[in-house]
């Protein structure tokens, strides 16, 4: 077990697929990758890039993967579920990066989190609780 079941915190950082890193070590590049980047070096558990098919944000430009209005910035989303002092430690370095967008926090239940690799649980083992 890596220790990161139970209450995390779930943050979500939403831009545009142009957009590029402002500042840091990172600077210039692709800003899904530099956030990626950012985050692995910071020891978080791990994160997920998303790319939008179509989304609006500030600007409410309608930002869509519609051949007829093919947007070249198509809205992403960086998900990263880890402890909330390591979310709040990285969001000052993760600010200086990001020029335009929305990052949320929010509380989760961690009922799994484990390499592929890893041996399963015994079969007869009972399964977590269903919370629907």
């Amino acid at each position: 077990m890596h220790g990161l079941t139970g209450e995390r915190t779930l943050m979500r950082i939403f831009f545009g697929e142009s957009d590029r890193c402002d500042g840091g070590a990172h600077r210039g590049k692709p800003l899904h990758d530099a956030i990626v980047r950012v985050l692995r070096e910071r020891g978080l558990a791990g994160a997920t890039v998303l790319r939008g098919i179509a989304g609006f944000g500030a600007s409410a430009r309608v930002h869509t993967a519609r051949v007829l209005e093919l947007s070249l910035d198509l809205p992403m989303v960086v998900e990263v579920v880890d402890t909330e002092e390591k979310i709040q430690a990285v969001l000052p370095a993760l600010d200086g990066m990001i020029g335009g967008g929305l990052v949320t926090l929010e509380r989760v239940r961690v009922i799994l989190y484990r390499p592929e690799s890893a041996p399963r649980g015994d079969p007869s083992e009972p399964s977590p609780p269903s919370h629907d």
